[in-house]
C-alpha cells in the first residue's frame, strides 16, 4: 500500500464513519472502484487496516468529547460508589449496557458471513436500501427527546441496532441514527450518542485486530488523515443537524449505490 493510498482511505474513513453513509462498504468500494484491489500487495497491507483507520475516527471522538467522557466516567463511579445518581452517570451505564449486545452479536456476525458480504452488488442495494429508510424515517419522526432525556428503552435499541452495521453500506453510524431518530430523539442528540456509542465497539476491535496491524509510514498517515478529518466532521455535523435533517445523506448513498451497480454492471 502506498502513502498516497494510505491518505486517501483515512480520509475516506473520517468522512464516511462519523456520516450516515457507511465507513465499511466505502473503504470496500473505493479500492475496487480503482483496481487496487488487483495487487497482492496491497490487499496483504489492507487487512487489518481498515481498523487501524477506524482507531482514528476513535482518537476523534475521544478528544472532541472528552470532557464528556470524563464527566461519564466520573458520574458512573459515583453511581455505583456513592450512590449519587446524576444524568452522566445514568447515561454512562446505559451506554455501557447499550454496547455489549450489538458488540457481541455483530462480532459473531461478522465473524461467520463478514466476508461473503463484500460484494459491491451487496454494498450498493444496502447502501440505496438504508438510504430510503433513513430519509422516510428521518422525516416522518418528531423530535420529543434530547441526549440528556434519552430513556434505558431508547438507548439499549439503539446500541442494539449497531449489530446489523456487520453488513458493508447499512452503516453503524446510519442504522443507529435512524433508530434513534425513529424512536423520538432529535438529530443532534442522536448523532452525538451514535458517537459516544461508537468509541467502546471500535477500540475493542482494535485490540482484537490490533496483531494484523503493519507499522509503516502509511500506516500512520492514513490514521492522521482519519484523526484530523474526524475531528472536522464532528464538529460540522452536530452544528448542521441543529437546523438540517439527513435528506442530504439519504441522497448520497441512493446515488452512489446507483453508480456503484453501473460500475459493476459494466464490468460484468
Amino acid at each position: 500500500m502506498t502513502t498516497f493510498q494510505a491518505l486517501i482511505l483515512g480520509i475516506i474513513q473520517g468522512l464516511t464513519e462519523l456520516l450516515p453513509i457507511s465507513s465499511s462498504g466505502h473503504l470496500d468500494i473505493i479500492p475496487w472502484l480503482f483496481n487496487w484491489t488487483n495487487n497482492p500487495n496491497f490487499v496483504a497491507d489492507f487487512e487489518g487496516f481498515d481498523v487501524a483507520l477506524h482507531f482514528g475516527t476513535f482518537l476523534a471522538i475521544g478528544i472532541f468529547f472528552f470532557k464528556d467522557w470524563i464527566k461519564l466516567i466520573v458520574g458512573g463511579f459515583n453511581q455505583v460508589v456513592k450512590k449519587k445518581k446524576t444524568t452522566e452517570g445514568r447515561m454512562f451505564w446505559y451506554l455501557v449496557i447499550a454496547t455489549i449486545p450489538g458488540g457481541i452479536i455483530g462480532l459473531l456476525l461478522d465473524t461467520f458471513v463478514g466476508d461473503a458480504l463484500k460484494q459491491p452488488v451487496i454494498i450498493a442495494i444496502a447502501l440505496i436500501v438504508m438510504g430510503i429508510i433513513l430519509y422516510v424515517v428521518d422525516k416522518k419522526a418528531k423530535s420529543t427527546t434530547d441526549y440528556e432525556h434519552m430513556s434505558f428503552k431508547q438507548t439499549f435499541l439503539i446500541g442494539l441496532s449497531q449489530c446489523l452495521a456487520f453488513i458493508p453500506g447499512v452503516s453503524r453510524s446510519g442504522i443507529t441514527m435512524t433508530t434513534g431518530r425513529a424512536m423520538g430523539v432529535d438529530r443532534k442528540s442522536t448523532a452525538k450518542y451514535s458517537f459516544m456509542l461508537s468509541a467502546p465497539i471500535v477500540f475493542a476491535a482494535t485490540l482484537f485486530k490490533i496483531k494484523d496491524f503493519v507499522f509503516s509510514v502509511p500506516f500512520f498517515v492514513g490514521i492522521l488523515a482519519s484523526f484530523l478529518v474526524g475531528i472536522i466532521v464532528i464538529k460540522w455535523l452536530l452544528q448542521y443537524l441543529q437546523k438540517g435533517s439527513f435528506k442530504g445523506f439519504a441522497i448520497y448513498r441512493v446515488i452512489f449505490g446507483i453508480i456503484i451497480l453501473i460500475v459493476a454492471f459494466v464490468r460484468g
